[in-house]
């Protein structure tokens, strides 16, 4: 069995003078390090625990690929071995490891899919979650797996390891003690030098800041001579960035770092300087800011830009946008300079800029598309994550749409269980989507991995053509056409099948988004209509645009002329038949009721999705009636009247201040079921015809719904012998109003309070013109203050009417003196 050379492994790491703290805390199954990046606890930790479970395998997550790799790499080399002995490694489509091998190195994807295979984890002792504090969407999940695997096997340790996370909530979770490392940061000169361009245009980074970027990498670099690491948010911001800075510096060498170059091109940019090569910038997306860190590095240069995860509810899409970058962020970049000696942050932006950033990014799980991670829970047994301890919960209503896709496509059935083929695509190294389409084609499964490969490969075509696409794939004319070929045979064995005719492209991602068939909206367009019900439209000059009908990849919100009005720009798709458009689409009949001029129109019609494939009038039934009364009343809200406005005012405060059983009455509890409370009540053919006083009434609660009265009262008795409205408010933290004489109350020193004592009235003391002349939720010191001055200055307006001076005593009375007198 190997045992690493901690003293060696560990010299001069922080984190090594921790040693003795963390081995103690692995006592306990389960421990939580935070450590600051390059204090040393991903190289480290891993060789520890591997010292300390001397039998089975350690694994290890990083979060990116570029990181895996080069964090086995740096483990192996401290460790004298070759790569795959002691440490290997393994990504999608590459696996680096033997029979030696005690440290594993893996994506989360890659270990998720492993526990779906393997849940006990048999031959694993320990598992090291790290870089935690990022939040991803697979490593929220691994956790909560992870804590039921751990629940049948004692014997697991787990490690999860943060740079800035709160690490209280996660300790409280897997039941672990905290280890704290502190940073011992050296100097670090934190500078500002923004750009006089916006950082951020209509499309993304603006070119000039790039250039500015640039230009203040080489100057920085030239001022220091240090190796320097830039900061940009994209893939192709760094392709950029390095191509300007290779052109105009000398006596340098630019390396790019992003998780779309091949492996030897990452690692170049991950290993250390050999002395007499020139000085190195390496410029990098925000995977650098706490994965391993770059041997060299003295000069930070921060573009405050990252690409995050965000969801578009309204139009169903998920992608990556460029957005400011968190503090939190900011801050790990910055330290990235400090680490091995004195160092240099230079900003491109303004340090007011940086004081309105984000505190901490938002966990990926509240934004993300969950279709895969809705589908490995229901692998996993737990159904929408029911029963399932996470970090921060799922969506509930993102976790619906989830559902719902994945019922689409066949892979769970209606209880949200796995289907034969949900639990083959779940177990498969891509997303749910594409794991379906690749085994759903039916047809020559190298074809079929072709198209699948570059779909979820993130390549790029200028006219958005994925036929196109794979034409410039196969001739190895593309970027990243390594990538490409090595996923291709990959994907082709795992699909398996016999050959068969070739599928196009167009049909296979169909099938992968039956939910995207789209169709032109007009002849000549560019614009198309999704099944989903989203518009978008192609780049202009696209070769697909004479296609009638597409089966569209990628597509991504976007304004002005490139949108063509629909407010998104389709990115990758392919040409589909009309005929295979309709198979794959599932056409349905279906009757579309509507209010028009107070009148109910009927249509039937044939549809794929949203797009109306034929429409003809109908003759409206009772049930038409209400279909189109509901649907104008979830549109255009709930048609009160008088008396239900003031029934639903009565039941809001009592629900406030209560709660269950008092129903939530509000517009957003309402209108979600309304088919519950209000749609028995719809029988006419008019709004009119509903009567939402007798609907309200039937979510009283019984028998609580004897007290509605004395909870709530309609209205108030006053001293003066009459009652006077209580108005309760239309807004959820509202007073109860009661707008009544002043001389009507005299005497009255208690305000009343409704709901069981909780909530005060709010009294509007009106003159004999029911003018207001004061507001109180005080009577008391409202007698004893402020009505001697309302007094004098109302006694002269009105003196038939009493303005005692002493109104403790006066006796209550809506009659003027005279009256009082007569009476």
């Amino acid at each position: 069995m190997h045992f690493f050379d901690l003293a060696r492994i560990g010299s001069g790491l922080v984190v090594s003078q921790h040693r003795d703290e963390i081995e103690g805390a692995l006592a306990a199954g389960a421990v939580v390090v935070t450590a600051p990046p390059g204090t040393g606890k991903t190289t480290f930790v891993p060789p520890l625990v591997a010292n300390a479970l001397p039998q089975g395998r350690i694994l290890v997550t990083q979060p990116r690929r570029v990181a895996v790799r080069a964090a086995a790499r740096r483990i192996a080399q401290l460790d004298g071995s070759a790569l795959g002995g002691p440490s290997g490694f393994t990504v999608r489509g590459e696996r680096v490891v033997s029979d030696e091998t005690r440290i594993e190195t893996v994506t989360p994807g890659v270990l998720l899919r492993r526990l779906l295979n393997d849940p006990g984890l048999e031959d694993v002792a320990a598992v090291i979650l790290d870089e935690v504090h990022e939040r991803s969407v697979d490593g929220d999940l691994l956790l909560g797996l992870l804590g039921e695997v751990r629940a049948l096997r004692d014997d697991l340790v787990l490690v999860a390891m943060s740079a800035t996370l709160d690490a209280d909530p996660l300790a409280r979770m897997i039941g672990a003690p905290i280890v704290r490392i502190p940073s011992v940061l050296h100097p670090l000169d934190v500078a500002y030098a923004p750009s006089a361009t916006p950082r951020i245009g209509p499309r993304g980074v603006e070119r000039a800041f790039l250039d500015h970027v640039a230009d203040l990498t080489v100057r920085e670099q030239a001022g220091s001579g240090h190796d320097a690491l830039v900061f940009v948010p994209s893939a192709r911001d760094v392709d950029e960035v390095v191509r300007r800075i290779r052109s105009s510096a000398s006596g340098v060498e630019a390396l790019p770092r992003h998780g779309r170059l091949p492996a030897a091109d990452q690692d170049r940019a991950t290993s250390g300087r050999v002395p007499g090569e020139p000085p190195r910038i390496v410029v990098s997306t925000a995977l650098a800011e706490s994965s391993l860190t770059v041997p060299g590095v003295r000069l930070v240069i921060d573009a405050g830009l990252s690409r995050e995860v965000r969801r578009d509810q309204a139009r169903d899409m998920s992608g990556l946008v460029t957005v400011s970058a968190s503090r939190a962020s900011a801050d790990q970049r910055a330290g990235r300079a400090a680490r091995q000696g004195p160092g240099r942050a230079v900003r491109a932006y303004t340090e007011a800029e940086f004081a309105a950033f984000r505190a901490a990014s938002d966990p990926e799980i509240l934004s993300a598309d969950l279709v895969d991670v809705a589908l490995t829970l229901a692998e996993w047994g737990t159904p929408a994550g029911a029963g399932l301890e996470l970090l921060t919960p799922p969506p509930a209503a993102s976790m619906a749409r989830a559902h719902d896709v994945l019922r689409a496509l066949e892979l769970v059935d209606g209880s949200g269980r796995p289907t034969p083929l949900g639990t083959r695509v779940a177990r498969m190294p891509v997303g749910a989507r594409e794991g379906r389409a690749l085994v759903a084609a039916e047809a020559d499964p190298r074809t079929a991995a072709e198209v699948v490969a570059a779909m979820a490969g993130d390549f790029r075509e200028p006219g958005a053509d994925l036929d196109a696409l794979l034409r410039a794939l196969r001739r190895g004319d593309a970027p990243g056409v390594g990538r490409w070929r090595n996923d291709v045979k990959r994907l082709a064995r795992i699909a398996g099948g016999t050959a068969g005719p070739s599928p196009s492209a167009g049909t296979v991602a169909a099938l992968a988004r039956p939910d995207w068939i789209a169709r032109r909206v007009a002849d000549g367009s560019r614009s198309y209509l999704l099944a989903s019900g989203t518009r978008a439209a192609l780049p202009e000059g696209s070769s697909l645009a004479g296609s009638e009908w597409i089966a569209v990849a990628e597509v991504q919100r976007a304004e002005g002329r490139v949108a063509d009005g629909t407010g998104a720009v389709i990115r990758l798709a392919a040409a589909l038949a009309e005929a295979d458009a309709l198979e794959i689409g599932h056409v349905r009949a279906e009757r579309v009721a509507w209010l028009e001029d107070g009148r109910v129109r009927v249509r039937e019609e044939r549809r794929l999705g949203s797009i109306v494939l034929s429409s003809t009038p109908a003759k409206a039934t009772g049930d038409d009636a209400k279909a189109a009364l509901l649907a104008h009343i979830r549109e255009h809200g709930i048609p009160w009247g008088e008396g239900a406005a003031r029934l639903r005012a009565r039941l809001q405060m009592i629900h406030r201040e209560i709660g269950a059983p008092w129903p939530d009455v509000s517009d957003e509890a309402l209108l979600e079921s309304l088919d519950e409370w209000l749609a028995p009540h719809v029988t006419g053919s008019s709004l009119a015809s509903i009567d939402t006083t007798v609907a309200l009434r039937g979510l009283l609660p019984w028998p609580e719904a004897s007290r509605l009265d004395a909870l709530a009262p309609e209205r108030l008795d006053v001293p003066s012998g009459s009652s006077a409205r209580i108005d309760y408010p239309a807004e959820r933290d509202g007073r109860p109003v009661v707008a009544v004489k002043l001389q009507e109350v005299f005497g009255l020193a208690e305000t009343p309070r409704l709901v069981d004592g909780r909530v005060p009235v709010q009294f509007h003391l009106l003159s004999p013109a029911r003018r207001p002349l004061a507001v109180t939720e005080d009577l008391s010191s409202f007698w004893n203050g402020p009505y001697q001055d309302v007094r004098k200055e109302m006694r002269g307006r009105y003196p038939r009417h009493p303005w005692p001076e002493d109104p403790w005593t006066a006796p209550a009375t809506a009659k003027t003196t005279k009256r009082m007198r007569e009476g």
